[in-house]
């Protein structure tokens, strides 16, 4: 796992970014993964088939991270009847992170599935130069959009809905 060092690092690029907005990325097949949520239970991508996927690379001290979950958290509400579905795949990597995270989550109310992360899906996705990173995964399993950094919610939710449809 990355260090704390390494993390931080990570943490202020994001603080830097945080209004940086990439454009849709050509249709890419996302990789398939498998990952434990807090509880250790196992969670893949296969059981998201068909489904909109935001698959959201992110961490419980990362500020511009920590500002985009309630947005999240709404449209999950908003659209999970129409098929989205969020994930946050946690890259807090200290040695009670599990519970750090769990937490977090009790704490703030994050209603959508949240993952543990680990070095094998970062890389997979092309690894993260800054968190949060987020893509957004067709019905047909192909990435459609690749964002680093935070952005409004409002916009966000336009780029997710050219998906929904």
């Amino acid at each position: 796992m990355k260090t704390f060092r390494h993390l931080l690092a990570l943490s202020l690029t994001c603080a830097a970014l945080a209004l940086l907005r990439a454009e849709p990325v050509p249709a890419a097949p996302a990789p398939a993964w498998q990952l434990k949520d807090v509880d250790g239970k196992v969670v893949s991508s296969e059981q998201f088939k068909g489904k909109v996927v935001v698959l959201d690379f992110w961490a419980t001290w990362c500020g511009p991270c920590r500002m985009e979950i309630p947005g999240y958290v709404e449209l999950q509400k908003k659209y999970g009847k129409d098929g989205l579905v969020i994930v946050g795949v946690s890259l807090d990597s200290d040695r009670h992170a599990d519970q750090t995270v769990k937490d977090f989550v009790q704490k703030y109310g994050v209603s959508y599935q949240i993952v543990m992360g680990d070095d094998a899906v970062q890389a997979a996705f092309g690894g993260m130069d800054a968190i949060p990173t987020t893509f957004i995964i067709d019905r047909n399993g192909q990435i459609r959009d690749r964002k680093v950094g935070a952005e409004p919610t409002a916009d966000y939710e336009q780029a997710i809905l050219k998906y929904l449809k």
